[in-house]
């Protein structure tokens, strides 16, 4: 693997491992869940994006510099924009259609959940983090573990 190639993952990684002491600091809080709102809202956002270039980073199919933007998988159109940042078919990614539909229910709420009143209902926020380890599991399936040997 190139030096830039395990830069780029080890930016990853490091962004990645913020998002999930995010997500352990809000389930540990005796405040409750619902006092990290906006930070895990925010955080889930960057992390999906994060762990799909990552994802695509030890697959070898993203092209150099490429960023995957949060606010694309509110569009219908995601395949394509992803594709776009690839050197192969998005449709020979394993699992890509399950790997869009749960990066799209992550960010769907996104904006409510950051800019909105507190909800004092744990049950949204808990989903979420669910759906985002959900996804992380369905990569980590395909590449292996992704704190592994890079």
């Amino acid at each position: 693997m190139s030096y830039y190639r395990k830069m780029e993952v080890k930016k990853h990684l490091e962004i990645l491992q913020e998002v999930l002491d995010e997500i352990d600091s809000a389930q540990k809080d005796p405040q409750g869940i619902c006092s990290h709102q906006r930070r895990i809202a925010l955080m889930l956002s960057v992390g999906i994006c994060e762990l799909i270039e990552l994802y695509f980073h030890k697959l070898g199919i993203i092209k150099s510099g490429s960023r995957i933007k949060h606010d694309w998988f509110r569009q219908k159109r995601i395949k394509e924009k992803l594709e776009e940042q690839l050197i192969s078919s998005i449709d020979a990614v394993s699992n890509i259609d399950l790997i869009v539909q749960l990066a799209a229910a992550i960010e769907k709420s996104r904006d409510d959940l950051a800019y909105s009143s507190p909800r004092h209902d744990e049950a949204i926020l808990r989903e979420k983090i669910g759906q985002f380890q959900e996804l992380r599991k369905i990569i980590e399936q395909e590449v292996g573990e992704l704190y592994g040997p890079i």
